[in-house]
């Protein structure tokens, strides 16, 4: 080969490999044809999973929104000190703090708040009987507040053994598992301890040393044996980790979810034990009080959940409550008009389209009354583009044209087997609401007994909503997984097989309001909401469910990206092994990405073929050259015998 031609073939391929190059690597930069500026804001934990595939959704329409979960009371303190365009909070601001905290007090009519998801806070909990995993925990209310004040330290208490007749439970430590960070969720749950068992939260306040703060509180008090993690996500982290065993925490019942962990149902009023699906949270919150006082913006919108605490529908979830976005109405700091128009268009659709899927996340649809409330405190920011929207247009499965709750009137009754007594039902709960549990009759309160396996009564008849007929409900083998007659309810519906088949998302014509970002394309959905019935479409287990597989993904090791798998101390036996890449679906049907806190995908094709062409530049070309230019400088050597 010549030297010109050598020289020709090699710039063609230097030529080719930055023209790859430039294909594999460059990033085009986004810019908004709408004139959209990227706005950021920080805060609750406890609605970070909805504020999170919001943020991932309005992409496609130019809308970039950062988000950092680091607890509402530092999202408020970021707001006040003017570091972030709007914060999320589980609570209001606190002017007169009970826990001795600084007093927070915002500028007169420079905020408003905007009810933006709605759900229970959950009891997660890690816990196995005989190297079985218990999905069907039951906890008055009162167990509840001993176990997280320190009286019931064993998981064999008679106090939570009378709880569950058909489990004989562990000779265990219990390890409550709290906030390390000031917390909405802390506060609301610190308030319903005070409200209920008042006594109980007292003493455990003055054993910590807080007395005489022994009032409402963001930041939770320990004690020796109780672990305190940040966020939601810390605490869902560390109870699902194998060696947590014993261990219960406080989140957001969209953690249960993602991490495929189960729920405590705890005992409402009516003397039925409940979970925080979205339609029993809908019926709960339809006894709390909401501020209407515009005149005043510090309490407007606010709630009031002394009635959902005492609520006697058999559906009630005690711990349910609303969470805020907290938006400004001036300008100031970092915060402009741009930005506005900006934040202004995320809430809309936050609270429109997003609010379809909210139960697939785990969390309950917002009301109509508080929706078209939120629309004018959206029309207060600076710079937003007023959207007259028509909220029943919004396809949200709560709302009906006479302003009835849809989701809460279809709520089902809970089982015969929920109420407190000698029964107790087999279903899963929370992220493992298609896994039963084997019940049996304890030979002993002993945590050492062998179970006998029993089976559910031929058949159970459903407490009648008023107006409705009794339901009679299939019996269902207990240890088996029931395909047609369970009634596992989780946050999207009821689990068969832990398959989720998407839908079709309404045409923009039905289903998208007028004047409201939409959608051009109108993508397949995952797990939609019927909105004329309030009820799932699809089959959902509540799990993560990856669409394109088909397969359940499970909980991760937020530390290490790690897959969990838990080990029974008592056995040995690997008992909860999961994949890796908790999926957490995408709202609606008009996004192609999903969120995932934690991704194993390796190299790409593409990065892996520049890889491989470089080390080809690397290693052949310099041995090409050396040999051409070799030739080129030296004359023939003769070899002996021949010519």
């Amino acid at each position: 080969m010549s030297a010109s031609r050598l020289k020709q073939g090699a710039l063609a391929f230097a030529v080719a490999l930055v023209g790859l190059t430039s294909v594999v690597v460059s990033t085009p930069t986004t810019v908004s044809a709408d004139g959209f500026q990227r706005i950021s804001g920080e805060g609750s934990s406890w609605s970070a999973n909805f504020i999170d595939a919001v943020r991932v959704n309005v992409k496609q329409f130019g809308i970039t929104v950062d988000y950092n979960p680091t607890g509402s009371t530092a999202g408020r303190k970021s707001y006040l000190n003017g570091t972030v365009d709007f914060a999320a909070s589980d609570i209001p601001f606190q002017f007169h703090p009970e826990d001795g905290s600084a007093p927070e007090n915002p500028a007169p009519d420079s905020y408003a708040y905007v009810p933006v998801t709605a759900g229970g806070t959950a009891f997660m909990y890690n816990l196995t009987i005989n190297g079985k995993r218990v999905t069907n925990l039951r906890l008055s209310g009162e167990n509840v507040t001993q176990i997280f004040t320190g009286v019931i330290t064993r998981w064999n208490d008679p106090a939570i053994q009378a709880d569950n007749p058909g489990l004989v439970m562990p000779a265990r430590t219990v390890v409550p598992v709290v906030r390390s960070d000031g917390s909405g969720s802390t506060a609301q749950f610190s308030l319903w301890m005070i409200h209920q068992f008042g006594g109980l939260w007292t003493d455990f306040c003055n054993r910590t040393g807080r007395a005489p703060a022994c009032g409402e509180t963001s930041f939770y008090p320990t004690l020796p044996g109780m672990i305190a993690q940040n966020g939601d996500l810390g605490v869902a982290g560390y109870v699902s980790q194998g060696f947590a065993e014993g261990a219960i925490g406080y989140v957001n019942y969209s953690y249960a979810l993602n991490s495929q962990f189960p729920v405590a149902k705890v005992l409402n009023a009516a003397g039925y034990y409940t979970e925080p699906t979205p339609q029993n949270v809908a019926v709960s919150l339809l006894k709390a009080q909401i501020n209407t006082d515009k005149s005043n913006p510090e309490v407007y919108l606010t709630q009031n959940l002394d009635g959902v605490f005492t609520d006697t529908d058999p559906r009630n979830y005690q711990l349910s409550s609303y969470s805020y976005m907290v938006i400004p109405t001036v300008i100031g700091g970092q915060f402009n008009s741009d930005k506005g128009k900006t934040l202004g268009a995320f809430l809309y659709y936050a609270m429109c389209q997003a609010q379809q899927q909210a139960a697939s996340l785990g969390y309950s649809p917002m009301p109509i009354n508080l929706v078209n409330a939120s629309f004018d405190q959206i029309r207060q920011i600076p710079g937003v583009i007023v959207q007259d929207i028509d909220a029943t247009k919004c396809n949200n499965p709560t709302f009906s044209p006479d302003g009835t709750n849809v989701l809460a009137k279809n709520a089902p009754q809970p089982k015969v087997c929920d109420a407190q007594g000698p029964a107790m039902c087999p279903d899963g709960t929370g992220g493992m609401s298609n896994v039963p549990t084997t019940i049996s009759t304890p030979a002993s309160t002993g945590g050492g007994q062998q179970p006998t396996a029993t089976t559910q009564p031929t058949a159970t008849t459903q407490p009648a909503a008023a107006g409705q007929q009794p339901t009679d409900t299939s019996s269902t083998t207990v240890g088996q997984a029931g395909s047609g007659g369970s009634n596992a309810s989780s946050g999207a519906g009821a689990a068969s097989g832990g398959s989720q088949t998407g839908v079709t998302t309404p045409s923009a014509g039905s289903g998208n309001a007028p004047g409201a970002v939409v959608d051009p394309s109108a993508g397949p959905s995952t797990g939609a909401i019927d909105p004329s019935t309030g009820l799932p479409t699809a089959d959902q287990s509540g799990a993560g469910v990856d669409p394109s597989a088909g397969q359940q993904t499970g909980a991760i090791d937020p530390d290490t990206g790690l897959q969990v798998a838990a080990i029974d101390p008592d056995t040995g036996a690997v008992i909860g092994a999961t994949s890796a890449g908790a999926y957490v679906p995408a709202l609606g049907g008009i996004a192609t990405t999903t969120l995932s806190r934690a991704s194993n995908s390796g190299p790409s094709t593409p990065l892996v073929m520049l890889v491989i062409l470089l080390l080809l530049v690397i290693v052949v070309a310099p041995a090409l050259a050396w040999r051409h230019f070799a030739n080129q400088g030296s004359a023939p050597v003769a070899v002996a015998g021949q010519p």
